[in-house]
């Protein structure tokens, strides 16, 4: 429901993910069995169940995306920080995410960082996003 949603963003921005014990806390404080508060937390993607680097890239993968680069977008970035979707770089500085639906399907291809858009998305942009973060 909308209030786990809710409670799991409190508690992320509390702890900075959702580990299995924070789960737990939150199962317990919405009278839940904590399967239910996996579930949510696996099905969306703006949940982080490991701890996420220092800034949060995301690519949006959904079809509006794709048609317009999103996947060679997504390989440039992969190629530009050395990693792979769903890995933080080796300094623990940037995570990057395939991201499903940001619902900026009009300024397609999105990428997210640290929870701001940024749409229209070039290799080009990409690079003077990744050079800004520190």
């Amino acid at each position: 429901s909308g209030e786990d949603e809710r409670v799991l963003h409190l508690a992320q921005r509390e702890f900075g993910w959702i580990s299995p014990e924070v789960m737990a806390y939150v199962a317990g404080l919405l009278e839940l069995e904590p399967i239910k508060v996996y579930e949510v937390v696996t099905f969306y993607t703006m949940f982080h169940q490991k701890p996420p680097g220092k800034h949060v890239v995301e690519c949006c993968a959904t079809l509006p995306c794709a048609l317009n680069g999103a996947a060679a977008l997504l390989e440039h970035v992969e190629r530009k920080l050395g990693i792979k979707a769903g890995q933080p770089t080796p300094d623990g500085r940037v995570t990057l995410r395939k991201a499903e639906c940001m619902a900026a399907c009009g300024g397609a291809p999105c990428l997210q960082v640290n929870g701001i858009y940024h749409e229209n998305m070039t290799s080009e942009k990409a690079d003077q996003l990744l050079a800004g973060l520190s």
